[in-house]
């Protein structure tokens, strides 16, 4: 059991001893045994990492280094430091959207302060061959947080007014809405446009990828 770091330098420090390290070299440290197939548990090597580095959010819509404010998030790259998928944030609240507010939304409070960690995966390489790449420290900045805010809204709007059909991929800046769920099958709440209860598809907030690309590219100043 790794104890929850007391400061962000001591959270970065931690951070930066994983670097260069595989994510099979670090299960081996860890005395963890990795599933067989990371593709069908994409949600492992988040969850490895919040392991090795203490964090002690849990499930809770709080960050993961609770006491910090921090979240942490690893970013699929490329050798060549290219992004290479979209971002999950946090699921979308599809039933008492009315008055809810962005800074007190979880999207907001998960990405006040980010921990992210690269990790680099050759294809055609087992994806526990993956490297940890430099981690970097993110706060958004006033431009960034008007943009994530008024996609949120955008979406709270729909979802308060029980237009949750309108709601696609499509929409939003940097913060799109994705459907959230292992299988076709799993259903949540929600309210319609009659103001009835509905259900359908668990649905999540995700980062678009060309917004981290370029939230990397800031971290390697290039």
């Amino acid at each position: 059991m790794i104890n929850a770091p007391q400061t962000q330098q001591e959270l970065l420090q931690n951070a930066n001893r994983l670097a260069g390290k595989t994510l099979v070299h670090l299960a081996q440290i860890m005395h963890e045994k990795p599933p067989q197939d990371l593709k069908k548990q994409k949600g492992w090597c988040g969850q490895f990492i919040e392991r090795c580095l203490g964090a002690d959010g849990g499930n809770l819509p709080q960050p993961d280094f609770s006491t910090l404010g921090i979240e942490l998030k690893t970013l699929p790259i490329s050798p060549h430091g290219l992004v290479q998928e979209s971002t999950y944030v946090s699921v979308v609240n599809l039933k008492g959207a009315l008055g809810q507010n962005w800074r007190e939304s979880v999207v907001y409070q998960k990405l006040k302060q980010v921990l992210w960690v690269p990790i680099a995966h050759v294809k055609g390489q087992s994806l526990l061959e993956s490297r940890i790449a430099t981690p970097f420290f993110w706060s958004m900045d006033s431009t960034q947080e008007r943009l994530l805010r008024q996609d949120w809204e955008n979406v709270m709007d729909k979802v308060s007014m029980g237009e949750i059909h309108q709601i696609s991929a499509r929409m939003g800046e940097v913060l799109q809405v994705r459907p959230k769920a292992a299988h076709s099958r799993v259903i949540t709440e929600t309210i319609n446009e009659d103001g009835e209860s509905s259900q359908t598809l668990p649905r999540g907030f995700y980062l678009r990828s060309r917004f981290t690309q370029s939230l990397l590219d800031r971290a390697l100043k290039r």
